[in-house]
């Protein structure tokens, strides 16, 4: 069986969380079985594991409905894609794509660093749910991050083929957790976007309220962003890294006193694994997905209130607390391995090829499915 697994959504400098689910997952992936990357740009090799690639169009190209044709050519018996938009029209072959959250039919705001023409695209995708179930009811089977996403896609019938949850984890990371029974610094860590449903404002409005703590903020952040933060919240200690390395966000993580999120909508939470898995409690918003992910051991609070989060960061000053919450985020990180989520996919796709069914748009021929793994410099 010949695994094609797409990595053209990997970024170039650091991850994104689409991209370090990529990287993630094929890594794993890769010592349990023979697996070739799809990728559209050679600097994405110096995120991912030194595994086989094959260069194809990117997907924002207008070749994307089409990308069948180039696929095919390369006899895969089942080829994985962490989205939901990969083109599959012609496929000879097994599909399986993903759907991290459904964020964007709430919030329909797209990404900034999208092509104007995508972006115009990605609203009018969004606008009704027909064009993710035309999507994925062509696939073989669909994967998603979370158990909430899951039930989400079952609510709003998006597809009738099955589901499978392969869950987001940490990585590197978290490779060496320490116990701690204090924290070192009054650091309040936020790790993500500044999209509206974010709601990075109530971090800071809570952060005013908190005058021994301060307020690190990871992320690049344009700088209109940065001067209405600052002013909607004068008092607030805020510290701006505007993008870290892995190494960095580690060091201010490990003396933190937690990490928080005021965020209204999440697919997973990463963000919460990391610091778990090393041992740092979590704040963040009482919302579904917070719940799944961080269990019995984070505090959560009213998003729309920055008292409500003020008052749960200050219960981590209680006797004793900071150093349950720290031991109890061990324990719930370690649910999370790229390993056991390479696993249950690797299930699945051998589960797939090895059915004598055909799936929507396979070709079950002779030859498909053959391993002939090469590298390439050249689109296909």
């Amino acid at each position: 069986m010949r695994i094609l697994f797409d990595c053209r959504y990997t970024r170039f400098d650091r991850h994104d969380g689409i991209s370090r689910y990529t990287a993630g997952l094929v890594t794993e992936l890769g010592k349990l079985h023979p697996v070739t990357m799809l990728i559209n740009d050679h600097r994405q090799l110096d995120l991912l594991p030194d595994l086989p690639w094959q260069l194809v169009s990117a997907p924002t190209s207008i070749r994307e409905p089409f990308l069948a044709r180039q696929l095919n050519r390369l006899q895969p018996g089942v080829v994985f894609s962490p989205m939901q938009t990969m083109g599959s029209w012609g496929r000879r072959y097994h599909l399986i794509l993903t759907v991290h959250d459904l964020i964007y039919y709430r919030n329909p705001t797209p990404p900034r660093d999208l092509p104007a023409f995508v972006r115009v695209l990605w609203r009018l995708y969004h606008l009704s749910w027909w064009p993710q179930r035309m999507l994925l009811n062509r696939a073989d089977g669909v994967v998603t991050v979370s158990a909430t996403t899951r039930d989400l896609i079952l609510e709003h019938r998006l597809t009738r083929r099955p589901i499978t949850v392969i869950p987001n984890a940490a990585g590197a990371l978290t490779a060496a957790p320490e116990r701690r029974r204090t924290p070192a610094t009054g650091r309040l860590v936020y790790m993500g976007s500044f999209m509206p449903y974010k709601n990075v404002d109530t971090l800071v409005r809570a952060a005013a309220e908190l005058p021994e703590h301060e307020l690190h903020l990871m992320s690049r952040v344009p700088a209109p962003e940065r001067e209405r933060l600052i002013a909607l919240a004068p008092k607030a200690r805020l510290v701006f890294h505007d993008g870290v390395t892995d190494e960095e966000y580690v060091d201010v993580l490990r003396s933190a006193t937690a990490l928080v999120s005021a965020s209204l909508d999440e697919g997973f939470g990463i963000p919460l694994v990391e610091a778990m898995g090393l041992g740092l409690p979590v704040v963040v918003s009482d919302i579904p997905i917070f719940r799944e992910i961080g269990g019995d051991a984070a505090l959560y609070f009213d998003p729309t209130s920055a008292q409500a989060l003020a008052a749960a960061v200050r219960r981590l000053d209680e006797p004793g607390e900071w150093a349950d919450r720290s031991g109890k985020s061990l324990g719930q990180a370690a649910r999370f391995t790229w390993h056991d989520s390479a696993r249950k996919l690797l299930a699945l796709l051998t589960g797939l090829a090895s059915d004598g069914g055909r799936g929507a748009g396979t070709d079950t021929r002779p030859g498909i499915g053959t391993e002939a793994g090469t590298e390439s410099a050249q689109p296909v």
